[in-house]
């Protein structure tokens, strides 16, 4: 398995961040992704990524523009060694306009665009216009975190060349409209995550993650943890310890 979306660099893993990662890897947990949120952290993911071996991220998050000055950077000019671009996206309860929002994100994807690097795309109360402002970008490497968007809009993504990762509340039997957009995505786009801290799963919880998924989908659980975490190595061009013949 691969947890595609933990911020591991958090101050909650403090206590016992290597403790954490151990009981991560002890219930088949590869590696995990650290994305960054702000310029704030940009130095401790990288960091924490060196420390412990991990793939990273470097991006700037929406909830990291209130009291950004316009002119200040939203990438750092050294980008050696991530693996993607993120976590940057739209977020509709973010009290910045979604013009400046759109902005932002449009100067990480160009950078991405040039680097050749995937996205980590958070989207909250935005997807009556991601979708175009993303289409001059495609096909784009990337991923849709925590996917909120129904599932009609499944389709839209895929066919911009995005995976849709899903999270722990996909194992909630009340969540309908993540449970039904789980169940659209295609098996080479589909990702797991355990969002961590912030929707309250540590690493080590995506083997239960990966059985509420397959139940959802009528899968196997073990095929769709090998399946995501394949397609995890695939987008971020990552060498996992996977399974012989996984892909």
């Amino acid at each position: 398995m691969f947890d595609s979306h933990c911020h591991f660099d958090h101050a909650a893993f403090d206590p016992d961040r290597a403790a954490c990662l151990q009981r991560a890897r002890a219930a088949g947990v590869s590696s995990l992704l650290i994305p960054s949120v702000s310029r704030d952290n940009w130095g401790a993911v990288r960091a924490c990524a060196d420390r412990y071996g991990l793939p990273f991220a470097l991006g700037t998050h929406p909830l990291a523009l209130p009291g950004l000055p316009e002119e200040a950077p939203v990438l750092p000019e050294d980008l050696s060694g991530a693996c993607a671009i993120g976590e940057c996206g739209l977020d509709g309860g973010v009290p910045v306009a979604m013009e400046r929002q759109e902005a932002v994100l449009r100067a990480q994807l160009i950078r991405a665009r040039e680097l050749d690097l995937p996205v980590i795309l958070h989207a909250v109360r935005c997807h009556d216009r991601l979708p175009a402002l993303l289409r001059p970008f495609a096909p784009l490497a990337g991923v849709l975190h925590s996917y909120s968007g129904g599932a009609e809009l499944v389709a839209v993504y895929e066919r911009l060349g995005l995976h849709l990762s899903f999270g722990p509340i996909v194992m909630n039997p009340a969540a309908r409209r993540p449970v039904a957009a789980l169940q659209r995505v295609r098996a080479d786009r589909l990702l797991l995550e355990s969002d961590g801290p912030d929707q309250r799963m540590m690493p080590e919880g995506l083997s239960g993650l990966a059985a509420a998924a397959a139940l959802h989908r009528g899968e196997a659980a073990q095929a769709v943890a090998v399946q995501t975490a394949t397609n995890a190595a695939r987008l971020f061009r990552l060498r996992l310890d996977l399974p012989a013949g996984s892909g």
